[in-house]
């Protein structure tokens, strides 16, 4: 297998000038910008712009990180646009309130980057596709010439951890994404729909922001944790496996990677690696805190299966509203994919028996008033 650059940086804060130089030497190591852009050029910049935060609480990609990028596009030749389909309707109203409060509405007006409000869909055919050969995807990547992801390092409930594979997810328009997580409720499915998703979006280029990350209950209700990295790679698959090093995490213990490994498109180390840069061990954080997450099914071949079925329902992890926090905004109600959150006076109350545990509503709560509980006894098995 061809070994795939990996450019590692040390960027310890988000200043202009700092990040600016690390992305010019992140071009450097792969090869120079040449090669990958054509002056003339539409790029978008599919950045990971979940919700409408704050760029201090590292949910969303910084727009500091974003300006420099764009600057050092746009210097070069290239007309640049800024988007992504954030949790929940896909409308302009929504997109303007969240690249606002995301800092990316200024950040785009000082470098002279465009931002996207075209809220039409189109039907991408996905020949590559293992669990979808069509994704309905929103229109602006029929508009530009290349797709360069912009992705935040987090920790992920489901996913144990969203990187550049996962920041794709957000190409899919809108409320089509709680579809996806109801026809894909389980982990290997969904993890598939994501490389589907990917290879589909097929970026030339895979930025990381890990100046600062989140780590805990990501990609929303986390804690901001400094990392000082900035990272690329013409590969996501590649760079996700860089990312997690970075963090004390095994790769191929990531669900995403995994799917990438079964798949052909990594091997899930540094074997195929080429690193650039700086050494992993220069940011290796050992006690980065990263949910767990439940496997398929850890009781196969172990117990007969209605034994295994009500063991498992037990060890399932479950979201958990905490009323005292909750402001009564109903976004985790409108939110959930299967539609099993209900308002009781101002309050949510969830059907655990119908849950599909995409922990969507934790995803999306603005004030981190969902919880996810995890079983003792799941955290140990987990581990085995």
């Amino acid at each position: 297998m061809e070994k795939k650059i990996v450019s590692l940086i040390q960027c310890r804060e988000y200043d202009d000038k700092l990040i600016k130089e690390s992305i010019e030497k992140s071009f450097d190591h792969l090869g120079g910008i040449g090669k990958f852009i054509n002056r003339g050029d539409k790029v978008l910049l599919k950045l990971n712009l979940l919700m409408k935060k704050n760029p201090e609480d590292a949910t969303t990609t910084h727009p500091v990180f974003t300006k420099a990028l764009a600057q050092v596009l746009i210097e070069y030749g290239a007309e640049v646009i800024i988007g992504d389909s954030p949790g929940g309707p896909f409308n302009s109203s929504l997109l303007r309130g969240v690249y606002k409060a995301c800092g990316i509405e200024a950040a785009a007006a000082e470098v002279g980057a465009k931002l996207n409000f075209n809220t039409n869909t189109i039907d991408i055919q996905n020949q590559n596709g293992l669990i979808l050969k069509r994704i309905t995807a929103i229109e602006v990547l029929q508009e530009v010439d290349k797709v360069i992801s912009v992705s935040k390092l987090k920790t992920h409930g489901m996913m144990m951890f969203t990187g550049a594979v996962k920041n794709m997810f957000g190409i899919v328009a809108g409320l089509e994404k709680a579809e996806y997580h109801v026809r894909m409720p389980n982990n290997e499915d969904f993890s598939n729909a994501l490389v589907d998703i990917c290879l589909a979006a097929n970026p030339i280029l895979s930025f990381m922001d890990g100046i600062v990350g989140m780590e805990g209950a990501g990609p929303s209700a986390g804690d901001p944790r400094e990392i000082g990295a900035v990272l690329a790679s013409t590969s996501p698959y590649h760079l996700d496996v860089v990312a997690t090093s970075l963090i004390g995490l095994t790769p191929a213990k990531v669900p995403t990677i995994q799917r990438a490994i079964e798949r052909g498109l990594c091997k899930g180390n540094f074997e195929d690696i080429d690193l650039k840069g700086e050494k992993v061990d220069s940011f290796l954080l050992t006690d980065f805190v990263v949910p767990e997450i439940r496997s398929l099914d850890l009781l196969e071949g172990k117990l007969p299966k209605f034994l295994r079925d009500i063991l498992n329902n037990m060890l399932q992890p479950k979201p958990v509203f905490m009323h005292d926090d909750c402001v009564g905004c109903s976004d985790c109600a409108e939110s959930c994919p299967p539609k099993v959150i209900d308002m009781v006076s101002n309050k949510p109350r969830v059907r655990l028996d119908e849950c599909i545990r995409c922990f969507c509503c934790q995803e999306l709560c603005p004030v981190k008033a969902v919880d996810i509980h995890r079983p003792v006894l799941m955290k140990w098995l987990s581990k085995l």
